[in-house]
């Protein structure tokens, strides 16, 4: 039987892969929080790995946009944030993953940017509210090509960020306080993780605000290049 639908239900949410025609279908966005020691200072909440656990908030995969898109300046907010990150695609299913198996549910990186009300956040993590609408903003999910490398950790890269060719955001995977093996092992607890799931793996410090007509940039060494430009305010 043919379902029928009172509209037309939105297109599946994916992203080119290098190398290939078949896009990858995306599933789900997790994104770490403050998973480099500077940007966790910058932000005034350090981290003590020897008594934390990492911890995630989540996106709609409506807000996915590709790079090199000109997106709005965000309405209600006066204060828009870059955040440069790595992204880890998964390609195998996992659950309660040991952190010796995490590389086989890897299917590949690209480069993201996770981008922030950040007045909006500010005030609702310091009201103990959720953070949805500092951080789940249209259009703030934005992805590269993903690059297959089936199996294989990253440990070292380096990660860049200017805007109008000023640096912002520089340094490498090397700092992330939990290790993409150790983040998939924790994420796995609590999901049963799927392939298109994406792992946004946490923002260095740097981060700042934009204005409309800026033009980001962005790179991991090793994975590829992300471009972003600020369009009028809505």
């Amino acid at each position: 039987m043919t379902t029928t639908y009172l509209w037309t239900p939105p297109a599946v949410a994916s992203l080119p892969v290098r190398g290939k025609a078949e896009r990858l279908p995306v599933n789900r966005l997790f994104f770490v929080g403050r998973n480099y020691h500077a940007h966790a200072v910058e932000m005034g909440r350090p981290v003590d790995k020897s008594v934390e656990v990492p911890f995630y908030f989540t996106k709609s995969p409506s807000t996915l946009v590709e790079s090199g898109a000109t997106v709005a300046y965000p309405p209600e907010t006066k204060n828009y944030h870059h955040e440069m990150e790595l992204v880890v695609a998964i390609g195998t299913p996992g659950f309660r993953v040991k952190r010796e198996d995490a590389s086989k549910l890897i299917y590949g990186y690209a480069c993201g940017l996770d981008m922030t009300r950040r007045d909006l956040q500010l005030v609702a993590r310091d009201k103990g509210r959720p953070w949805d609408l500092g951080k789940d903003v249209e259009q703030s999910s934005v992805v590269s090509e993903i690059v297959p490398m089936p199996g294989k950790v990253l440990e070292t890269g380096a990660l860049t960020l200017s805007v109008n060719g000023q640096p912002r955001q520089t340094s490498d995977l090397d700092k992330l306080i939990w290790n993409i093996p150790e983040l998939i092992e924790d994420l796995s607890k609590f999901y049963h993780l799927q392939p298109g799931d994406l792992i946004f793996t946490g923002t260095p410090e740097g981060v700042g605000p934009l204005q409309p007509g800026d033009r980001i940039d962005g790179s991991v060494a090793g994975v590829g290049e992300i471009v972003l430009n600020i369009g009028p305010a809505e």
